[in-house]
C-alpha cells in the first residue's frame, strides 16, 4: 500500500523554476538599488525631474513593488519545492538573469532612456555608468550560463 500524503519524487519544471529565479533576482536587485543608492547614499530617487515628495513617493512605489514581487516570488518558490517541480540550479540561473536585467533596464532604459534619474549627480557620469552597466551585464551572462549548464544537466538532456 502507498501512503499517498507523501510527495510523489516529480521532474523539476524548468520554465517555473527559471522564472521564480528571474522575479526574485528582479526583487532582490531592486532593493538592493533601493536601499542602498536611494536611501543609505542618497544619490538619486526612483523619479528625479519633479520635487522631493514626488521623489520620495517614487522610491515608496518601487519599495512597494519590490516587496509584492519578493514575497510573490518566494511564495511561488515554496510551492514548487512543496510539489518537488523545482530546480535549483535553474532557479539560481534565472536570479543572476533576473537581477543582471533589473540592473541593465535600469541603467540604460531608465537612466538613458527616459531619464527618470541618473545613478549620481554633480560627478562624471561616465565611469558610474560604465560600472553599473557591465556589473549588469556579468549578472545577466552568469545567469545565461547558470541556466544552459543547468539545463545540459536535467535528466533526458542527452550526454553529459
Amino acid at each position: 500500500m502507498v501512503d499517498s500524503s507523501l510527495p510523489r519524487t516529480r521532474s523539476a519544471d524548468v520554465r517555473a523554476s527559471t522564472l521564480v529565479g528571474v522575479l526574485i533576482g528582479i526583487a532582490i536587485m531592486a532593493a538592493v538599488d533601493e536601499i542602498v543608492f536611494h536611501q543609505l547614499l542618497a544619490w538619486h530617487h526612483f523619479y528625479d525631474r519633479s520635487t522631493p515628495s514626488v521623489a520620495l513617493l517614487s522610491d515608496g512605489l518601487l519599495h512597494a513593488a519590490e516587496v509584492i514581487a519578493l514575497v510573490g516570488g518566494f511564495f511561488w518558490f515554496a510551492d514548487l519545492r512543496r510539489r518537488r517541480a523545482l530546480s535549483s540550479r535553474l532557479a539560481w540561473g534565472g536570479f543572476l538573469l533576473g537581477a543582471g536585467g533589473f540592473q541593465l533596464f535600469d541603467g540604460l532604459v531608465d537612466h538613458k532612456v527616459l531619464r527618470l534619474h541618473q545613478i549620481r549627480y554633480g560627478v562624471h557620469l561616465v565611469p558610474y555608468d560604465v560600472v553599473w552597466n557591465v556589473a549588469g551585464a556579468v549578472l545577466l551572462l552568469a545567469g545565461v550560463a547558470v541556466l544552459l549548464w543547468a539545463r545540459s544537466r536535467q535528466p533526458g538532456a542527452g550526454p553529459r
